[in-house]
């Protein structure tokens, strides 16, 4: 099914029934991604008295609780809430879903130990192109990003300067396929979200962070158009299911 769709006065389409899921669910039948030093996710069935709520056991429903922390567990979008004294609500300040967004590969960089993405790296990658969204793939891109333990591993991240880069360059959204876009021990500085959130200055609630995504090596670098569906949790994150269509040339 293709869908016509218009942007900075262009008209571009793209096929719907061609979606890139680029997020990571929760399966705790699998090993699955975890970080944050917390427990695995739990879903199980409701037990009252002798009744054990899956029809496997005799009832006529399957009716499950579900344990998990969207920070740790799943592909979750935040918003500054996540980092401010007022709790602010992603379902709230979120209210457009769909953006033009731009796929990029990055390999990071080696600075003093850790491994960083740059402000240079990024300016490169995204030239002078203007988007509502950025989808930051890292290198390397191997199929256990979907169940990497995080925890303790100082896995690469965002420099300020590079969350600066992207506040100045109109980037709204940001998806990533680390943990988190601050080093994983940073005594709380978290300088890569205060800054593309701007915190110093006027705040931008609508602006999010979408971390641990996957993108499969099949899907080329380039130029997308983003569905950008979350669960509607009061919240300052919320699990959420990043859809990439691929744009039609004329």
């Amino acid at each position: 099914m293709l869908a016509t769709i218009k942007y900075s006065s262009k008209n571009h389409q793209i096929d719907l029934s061609k979606p890139i899921d680029i997020s990571i669910p929760i399966d705790p039948a699998k090993k699955g991604v975890n970080a944050w030093y917390i427990d695995d996710p739990k879903i199980y069935p409701v037990v009252i008295e002798d009744w054990i709520a899956t029809v496997a056991k005799g009832a006529s429903i399957n009716f499950n609780m579900i344990e998990f922390n969207p920070h740790s567990h799943i592909t979750h979008t935040e918003c500054v809430g996540h980092i401010s004294k007022k709790v602010h609500s992603v379902n709230k300040n979120l209210n457009q879903f769909f953006f033009y967004a731009e796929l990029i590969t990055i390999a990071p960089a080696l600075v003093d130990d850790d491994f960083v993405i740059t402000k240079k790296q990024l300016q490169f990658a995204l030239g002078a192109k203007k988007r509502d969204a950025v989808v930051i793939r890292t290198l390397p891109n191997l199929a256990d990003k979907k169940s990497t333990r995080y925890s303790h591993s100082n896995p690469p991240y965002l420099l300020e300067e590079a969350a600066v880069f992207l506040r100045e360059a109109g980037i709204e959204h940001l998806l990533i396929d680390l943990p988190s876009v601050d080093r994983e021990e940073d005594e709380g500085l978290l300088l890569s979200h205060n800054a593309f959130w701007n915190t110093n200055g006027k705040l931008r609630k609508s602006a999010t962070i979408t971390e641990f995504i996957y993108v499969p090596n099949t899907v080329l670098d380039g130029t997308y158009f983003l569905n950008l569906m979350i669960a509607p949790f009061e919240n300052d994150a919320t699990p959420s299911k990043p859809i990439l269509y691929e744009i039609i040339k004329n």
